[in-house]
């Protein structure tokens, strides 16, 4: 398994949240601060600080108005458990900007390993899905970084070429602490390197995005059912996936990605 998504999963914060009572709401508005980047997300007069006492601020307006909604909708008590946005940037903040080398490895780290790259000798019909949906992506990766990952049968590890990882590394080397939060946490979510680059490339959207990335758990549904707690746990996990996709969009549409 992989490293966990950078923000933490949403289901702890909420376990967390039921251990220690939930802060009151100590503002009565919410408002954004800057004409220019970065814009700071203020309560009252006081700027709202990251876990790590930095300043809630972000590089794009469309971003800080999708967080001042979130802080606006705390009513008696903040929950950060129902504010994914805020909690992204957090960590895009204080441990992602801190530390970029580090995400960056890591999500290299599943391209050497990428999900889509492992398949099934059988039966057919796994063996059919897992093809249909990912050899375009191995498609795509070709086309985008000139550059090939090597699929193989079987579990047994197979090194990819150094070339390829090296331009997926490159690629992310070049992304923002807020765009490269939410590739992590893609990544980690799903999986798959791969998946993750596809998405923000715009060429698989968020519901095939998820599809792909449990092509192999379906099967398992379909044919033997589901456990009651492995399935709590991707709901859980679809969450997280959904808010990061949603980050994503907000920092595309402002051309931040």
């Amino acid at each position: 398994m992989g490293p966990e998504p950078v923000n933490g999963n949403g289901q702890d914060s909420a376990k967390r949240a039921m251990v220690r009572p939930l802060p009151k709401r100590f503002y009565k508005a919410v408002r954004i601060r800057g004409e220019q980047p970065p814009f700071a997300i203020l309560a009252d007069k006081r700027c709202i600080k990251t876990p790590m006492k930095a300043d809630l601020a972000v590089p794009v307006l469309p971003l800080a108005k999708a967080l001042a909604k979130e802080w606006d909708a705390q009513l008696e008590v903040i929950d950060p458990a129902s504010m994914p946005l805020t909690r992204l940037c957090n960590t895009a903040i204080d441990r992602v900007g801190a530390q970029p080398a580090r995400i960056v490895q890591e999500i290299v780290d599943f391209a050497a390993s990428d999900l889509v790259c492992y398949r099934a000798d059988g039966p057919e019909g796994l063996v059919r899905r897992q093809k249909d949906a990912w050899d375009p992506l191995l498609q795509f990766v070709s086309r985008k970084f000139d550059a090939e990952l090597v699929s193989v049968v079987g579990l047994v590890h197979r090194a990819q070429p150094v070339a390829t990882l090296q331009a997926v590394s490159d690629f992310l080397n070049e992304q923002d602490p807020f765009v490269l939060t939410a590739i992590h946490n893609m990544t980690t979510l799903t999986g798959s390197c791969v998946i993750a680059l596809a998405v923000y490339d715009g060429v698989l959207s968020g519901g095939k995005a998820w599809s792909a990335a449990h092509v192999d758990e379906d099967w398992q549904i379909k044919h033997w059912g589901e456990d009651a707690e492995a399935g709590m746990r991707r709901a859980a996990n679809k969450r997280e996936f959904d808010a990061a996709l949603q980050f994503l969009e907000i920092l595309r549409q402002a051309s931040i990605a």
